[in-house]
């Protein structure tokens, strides 16, 4: 069964080892740097119960209903009701949350969709993925991943750093499972989640075969912490002031993996790096990622474009010409981002060595290079519509409640149809998503939101067919000769 929001706070409260500003946090669901966050994601449990034919399903194998983001896809119409449930409660984020639960919740349906990959010679995980999978279903729990290295030398290979440990690798192997010791980034919403699943996504040669594992621990596993970085919530004033950064920051840590104790099964690839490149790569795992994020990113443009819109108006300026074709910019990009998931899901193709469809991968991977171009032009576009009332607002919500303060407010700050409260509320909700800290590190995020270029674009050469437009063209170079003049 699904669960609620409250059941997903209480679950917090296991004592799991989270750093910030130099203090231990307590509890989340009370600090100030976490607790309207974990609300919001407190709200999307409790919105599924309220939405139950979108975002619920029953799966064979599983005791359900389940989310229907664990739900493996078999048609084309599975997999469309998927991306609808992806869209409900992204608009409910306005596409703040890349990790949400849904988007592991995919990924880990993509893995047991064929969970063969991981069967090898000297470790098959294949059942424990299974188990896994099903787990996380009947139990609608929120898997986190670390899956990058850290920044430490990337000249290097792991086994080459400077000093041993720095990225995770196994040190002891046991007759009931594996230790695990060295670090992992970036745990976005990591510190939020209950588990997290560690692996790789770039192949590795056999030499870094004990750095090549990969499985899913507790969050509050002995040994697990979280160093996280400035918290955008605790230095947001109030909700009005910042009502995105105060509700929407699923934060970003440094996980540190000090000697974790993994048992057998919940370990899926073991000292292997084709089994780890497989895990994501010959399972639908990693489209799944792309399938969840690029319905994220268009809502995320549908709601940059609402407020572009809304800053024209305000500023009067919504039917001149040149403003017009600002707002047409932006819809057009809209419906670029639109048009990504939607053929993504029209060209569905089988997966091989199952009962299942996927996402149109080429198309998939052609999002990945899109996304990161869009992101910071929409970004751009709105900036210039607002101008110098971005900047031009008053310190906080408190001005509003002194009198003599909101009288000169009242007076200077307005425009036809948008008295000063509204304006400056409009405007500080388009400085959040713009201008902020918590928006600059958006505007990055959404860079490298599945990786770096050098990761996934030659990804869309391997897993596409240029194959097929080079025989295209190499028919209109056979359709002629040097004799033909």
């Amino acid at each position: 069964m699904t669960r609620t929001g409250k059941d997903y706070l209480d679950a917090l409260r296991d004592g799991r080892t989270i750093w910030l500003d130099g203090e231990r946090v307590d509890d989340l669901t009370t600090h100030p740097a976490f607790r309207r966050s974990v609300r919001s994601i407190a709200d999307l449990y409790d919105l599924t119960a309220e939405h139950p034919e979108t975002l619920t399903a029953s799966v064979p194998g599983v005791d359900g209903p389940v989310s229907r983001a664990y739900q493996i896809p078999r048609t084309k119409d599975e997999l469309k009701a998927k991306g609808r449930a992806f869209k409900l409660w992204s608009e409910a984020t306005f596409g703040f949350l890349g990790r949400s639960p849904d988007y592991m919740a995919s990924a880990v349906a993509g893995m047991a969709t064929v969970p063969g990959v991981l069967a090898r010679d000297g470790f098959d995980g294949s059942a424990n993925l299974v188990a896994h999978w099903r787990r996380m279903a009947e139990g609608d729990l929120y898997q986190a991943h670390t899956l990058v290295n850290p920044q430490i030398d990337r000249t290097k290979a792991p086994s080459e750093q400077m000093e041993d440990d720095l990225c995770l690798r196994v040190v002891a192997e046991r007759d009931d499972g594996i230790v695990v010791r060295g670090a992992k980034m970036i745990g976005t919403a990591a510190a939020l989640a209950d588990e997290i699943l560690v692996g790789v996504t770039q192949r590795m040669p056999p030499s870094e075969a004990d750095y090549a594992v990969s499985f899913s621990v507790p969050v509050a596993a002995p040994g697990i912490s979280f160093v996280s970085r400035t918290s955008y919530e605790a230095r947001a004033t109030s909700v009005f002031d910042y009502p995105l950064s105060s509700r929407l920051d699923e934060n970003d840590a440094l996980v540190v993996y000090d000697d974790v104790f993994v048992p057998w099964e919940r370990v899926f690839a073991y000292r292997d790096p084709e089994a780890c490149h497989a895990q994501f790569w010959k399972t639908p795992a990693f489209v799944s990622f792309v399938h969840h994020g690029a319905t994220r990113f268009w809502t995320k443009l549908e709601f940059l474009t609402g407020i572009a819109i809304l800053v024209a108006k305000a500023n009067n300026v919504y039917d001149m010409p040149p403003v017009r074709m600002q707002i047409g910019k932006l819809l057009s990009w809209v419906n670029t981002a639109k048009a990504l998931v939607v053929a993504a899901e029209e060209l569905c193709e089988p997966v091989p060595g199952a009962d299942a469809v996927m996402p149109h991968r080429e198309t998939a991977y052609a999002q990945l290079a899109v996304g990161p171009d869009l992101y910071p032009k929409v970004i751009n576009e709105i900036k210039l519509l607002a101008g110098g009332g971005l900047i031009q607002l008053p310190s906080s919500y408190r001005d509003l409640l002194r009198p003599e303060v909101a009288a000169l407010l009242g007076k200077y700050v307005k425009s036809p149809g948008y008295d000063a409260e509204a304006r400056i509320k409009l405007f500080k909700l388009a400085w959040d998503a713009v201008g902020s800290e918590f928006a600059g590190r958006h505007d990055q995020y959404e860079r490298f939101y599945h990786g770096a270029p050098h990761v996934y674009l030659p990804a869309l050469v391997r897993e596409g067919d240029p194959g097929r437009y080079a025989a295209l063209a190499d028919r209109c170079l056979d359709g002629y000769e040097l004799e033909d003049g």
